[in-house]
């Protein structure tokens, strides 16, 4: 069942990031981003770390894409102008990328024995419900940069408006 949820959900993960950059349109490339957060969420939470997995959800697919969107319909953002590239991304690009790829093949085939040899993961039946010591550290060492943390997000929200504001 975990293998499954893992292969379903990171399918949806990758489907997703390849729609992120292939979309002409820079919604429909945030909304294809809330898929690949929401996917990780899930991988998160299938692997047992339930407070990143809320973490991810909240933060990430929650704020930050509501940040992003909100600076996207500030500009006023339409499709974009399609270009044909440079020569020289596509001479270094694609010759680059091939030998990252045989690079990391290289790696992980010639030390897939010493992985399956040694418990790289760990236990996961001596893993601790940590939750409660997180947001205990939270909400009593961190609270004062937790809550500055706050007010500068909003105000970086209202300085952006200021600037994009058009004067009449």
């Amino acid at each position: 069942m975990q293998l499954a949820l893992f292969i379903i959900f990171g399918a949806l993960a990758l489907g997703g990031a390849l729609n992120l950059l292939l979309q002409r349109h820079p919604i429909h490339s945030a909304l294809s981003l809330v898929v690949v957060m929401m996917s990780l969420a899930v991988l998160y939470w299938s692997l047992g770390a339930e407070f990143l997995a809320a973490a991810q959800v909240i933060v990430y697919s929650g704020a930050i894409m509501v940040l992003f969107v909100f600076v996207i319909m500030l500009l006023n953002a339409g499709t974009e102008q399609r270009t044909r590239g440079s020569r020289a991304a596509y001479a270094v690009g694609i010759p680059g990328a091939a030998a990252i790829f045989c690079l990391l093949s290289f790696v992980f085939l010639s030390e897939r024995g010493a992985l399956k040899s040694s418990n790289i993961g760990g236990d996961l039946s001596s893993a601790t419900d940590n939750i409660a010591e997180v947001s205990a550290m939270l909400f009593t060492k961190q609270l004062l940069p937790f809550e500055v943390t706050s007010i500068l997000i909003l105000v970086a929200i209202l300085g952006a408006v200021v600037l994009a504001r058009k004067e009449q």
